[in-house]
């Protein structure tokens, strides 16, 4: 349940559609659901404008779906990170009308449409290398789902900058950019000298031994001299998303 859906409730009630019993009734489970093994926060998004989000990773495809119906019931969005194929189709089985994002390895439903006026501009996300894809694509779901328009433009690493100076247009117009890369991290500090607004980072666990599964292009992205750069954890293409959004979406 987030804001429009509460005005809407409450507009309900004033006009005299929706009895006060019936709206106590919808509101009950505000701002927590207690289900078998979790407690669903409905309230995060009034809070936050931003929803609960499922990391699937350690959660068994049973869980997924006890959790994926409280958002269901409430008619609200529901993501889910790090869900394998096998555990998609399991869930899939149960809940059909949940779609599979399998490059991203994401689950999502009722994903709104994208309200006009409410962004700022757009999301641009890059990528360096097609191995960085799947992290890219997290992040791209993820500011979709909450509602920003987004760019993507992958393949644009430092070993060919030729195919970087091809996206200036975007890179110029962007209101915030994401930017993905493994190996020694380099891509975002590139970015960040080319345009004026602020820079998301995601150092990838893509690489050959010495990038230590990520920490490499992660201690790059720190220690970038280029001003405006934040970067989020290894392989965290949603925290990257989120945060984008949080600078994106107006209040």
């Amino acid at each position: 349940m987030n804001q429009d859906s509460i005005q809407e409730l409450l507009h309900g009630v004033q006009q005299g559609d929706c009895s006060i019993e019936q709206a106590l009734h919808k509101l009950r489970h505000l701002p927590g659901q207690f289900i078998k093994d979790a407690c669903i926060d409905h309230h995060r998004s009034l809070r936050t404008g931003i929803p609960e989000v499922i990391y699937g990773a350690s959660k068994t495809s049973e869980q997924i779906v006890d959790i994926a119906k409280t958002f269901l019931d409430h008619n609200s969005l529901f993501l889910a990170t790090r869900v394998s194929p096998e555990k998609a189709a399991h869930i899939r089985e149960a809940l059909p009308q949940i779609h599979y994002h399998e490059q991203a390895a994401m689950l999502s439903c009722n994903v709104p449409p994208a309200t006009p006026g409410r962004c700022r501009g757009t999301i641009v996300i890059l990528c360096a290398g097609t191995s960085d894809i799947p992290i890219a694509e997290e992040a791209r779901i993820t500011a979709e789902s909450l509602g920003n328009p987004v760019v993507s433009h992958y393949d644009a690493g430092v070993a060919g900058l030729h195919r970087l100076f091809n996206q200036q247009e975007a890179i110029s117009s962007a209101t915030v950019i994401i930017v993905v890369a493994g190996m020694e991290g380099a891509l975002p500090s590139v970015v960040s000298g080319m345009c004026s607004c602020p820079v998301v980072a995601v150092p990838t666990s893509v690489g050959y031994g010495t990038s230590f599964g990520g920490i490499a292009a992660l201690l790059g992205m720190l220690n970038s001299c280029a001003p405006g750069l934040a970067v989020v954890n290894i392989d965290n293409g949603f925290g990257a998303a989120c945060h984008a959004s949080a600078i994106n979406l107006k209040p």
